[in-house]
């Protein structure tokens, strides 16, 4: 009995306290235009120039109609395929006229293994 009072005391006194205050939510930013967000196309290799900063209608006549277009919140995505390799380009707004550029791209086989993007870029051309 000694011991259970002084454990009933401590919980009595527990209930007291005060809840700690409430961690606030970090708020979503503001949704910017698209224009807000610069956009400078970035020649990370050799041979890429073909596509780095190009337009949807210079990709078209380059490797001919996508097999994907998805136009997202902010930008759009071409993907391109044959047999050497999987081509997807990245195209967002230059923030001068709007114009949708490439740039960024990734390239893999159709398994899924990594493929040189200029390679890619070079066996797709000449289909």
């Amino acid at each position: 009995m000694k011991l259970v009072l002084p454990v009933l005391m401590s919980i009595a006194v527990a209930g007291c306290a005060s809840a700690p205050a409430p961690v606030p939510r970090p708020q979503t930013p503001a949704e910017r235009p698209a224009s807000a967000f610069p956009v400078r196309p970035v020649l990370e290799k050799k041979g890429l120039e073909a596509v780095m900063g190009k337009d949807i209608a210079t990709l078209k006549r380059l490797f001919g109609e996508p097999r994907l277009d998805i136009v997202e919140v902010y930008g759009r995505k071409l993907q391109f395929s044959g047999k050497a390799c999987v081509l997807d380009a990245f195209l967002y707004p230059d923030g001068k006229g709007g114009t949708e550029i490439v740039t960024h791209i990734d390239a893999r086989r159709s398994d899924g293994a990594e493929v040189d993007r200029a390679a890619c870029v070079e066996a797709l051309s000449r289909r």
